[in-house]
């Protein structure tokens, strides 16, 4: 793994913006534009590294499959927060039931820095972001900059394919629908929804569009509806289950759940199951179930423990999104126990190349290893001014 430094494109905004990314500058709190898109750099990987590391995270993958059934058989779900019992019932049955449920991909964030073993720092298998740049814009740059070459990533591909293969697991007779939140100012949203959404029409699906805001109830056939008052029988949606679940319509969510064989009126994707994966009291529990491994960090819901006075620790809400939340305890500081739920998991500095904090996003489709996306920060947390950065394979 190796940083090199490169001279960007003329016009590589309008040509990223082209390909999808219409985000490709974040707005930084003194009103500056920076470039969230960074092709001023950019990482190589050996073929063997990158082979190593989709190992990893299938084996990874399979170790969190592990934990959801682990937490469900032995009905841990207020270690999740998850202290209704009607969201737990429908997680649980989702979960018994998953082979029935379209299920798509997850993003796996790890610490590397092409020397020791990948550490997982997080899973997010609900609503991962990142897919668009990950999967179209760094494919486009290097068969630009480096025609013959590789990359870590056959996102598009798998993506296709899984629609492909899970369609027979969707209601008939009606359009899958994908669903965005009209409030997002910056299009990430609009455009990953969009883009699985072009992934799903390539498999020959009959897609729809719609807005979170815009699904609407009916009272008289107790179901939800589009805009023009048709029935939604299977939508995905780009909105965390914690979220759907809280709504004001959140009761609704539950009664009419299809959670596989047609039993409810309104399939949702990512299927509720993945509240298991998406949640970072997940990584307490594989270090439970799997102490000692080379690719987990210690992790704990009762406090940083230990952590505190030897390795320093990171305390991380349960649920929470780009770095929203999350504290760096220094080893040898007092240990802080907060009053909200939190993992606290080892502090594992994030490797510096050229003064950039560096972490990998591996992505996961259909259960198999599929691509990774780069992004660099300032400081320790990767937060909502990170930076995307393209690799290759040399």
């Amino acid at each position: 793994m190796e940083r090199r430094r490169a001279e960007p494109r003329p016009d590589w905004q309008r040509t990223v913006e082209a390909q999808g990314l219409v985000y490709p500058l974040t707005r930084y709190p003194d009103d500056s534009l920076r470039p969230y898109w960074d092709e001023s750099a950019y990482y190589v990987f050996s073929l063997d590294e990158v082979e190593a590391l989709e190992e990893v995270v299938e084996e990874l993958h399979g170790m969190c499959l592990a934990a959801a059934a682990h937490i469900v058989e032995e009905n841990r779900f207020t270690d999740l927060g998850i202290t209704d019992p009607r969201v737990a019932r429908a997680v649980a049955d989702a979960w018994r039931r998953r082979a029935e449920l379209p299920s798509l991909y997850g993003r796996f964030d790890l610490r590397y820095d092409g020397t020791g073993p990948a550490k997982l720092l997080e899973y997010n298998a609900d609503t991962p972001t990142s897919l668009v740049e990950a999967a179209s814009p760094q494919w486009f740059w290097m068969q630009e900059r480096f025609p013959g070459a590789d990359q870590w990533n056959s996102l598009h591909e798998r993506l296709v394919a899984a629609w492909e293969k899970q369609s027979a697991l969707l209601p008939p007779g009606s359009p899958l629908y994908f669903a965005h939140s009209s409030v997002d100012e910056l299009g990430e949203d609009l455009m990953t929804v969009a883009y699985l959404k072009e992934t799903a029409e390539q498999a020959g699906l009959d897609t729809d569009w719609i807005s979170m805001e815009e699904i609407g109830w009916d009272p008289l056939s107790r179901r939800f509806v589009d805009n023009r008052l048709r029935f939604i029988r299977s939508c995905f949606k780009l909105y965390p289950w914690e979220w759907l679940v809280a709504d004001r319509f959140g009761g609704h969510v539950l009664d009419t759940l299809d959670n596989g064989g047609g039993t409810g009126s309104t399939l949702w994707i990512e299927p509720a199951w993945k509240m298991l994966l998406s949640n970072k009291a997940l990584l307490a529990i594989l270090w439970e179930l799997y102490p000692g491994h080379p690719n987990l960090l210690p992790a704990h819901l009762d406090g940083p423990r230990d952590l505190a006075h030897t390795t320093g620790y990171v305390a991380k809400p349960l649920l929470g999104r780009e770095g929203e939340g999350v504290t760096v305890h220094q080893p040898g500081t007092e240990p802080v126990v907060r009053e909200e739920p939190c993992c606290y998991q080892e502090l594992a500095p994030l490797p510096s190349f050229d003064g950039n904090r560096v972490v990998l996003g591996a992505w996961v489709v259909a259960d198999e290893s599929a691509g990774l996306g780069i992004r660099e920060s300032s400081g320790l947390v990767t937060d909502e001014y990170a930076r995307f950065l393209p690799h290759v394979i040399l």
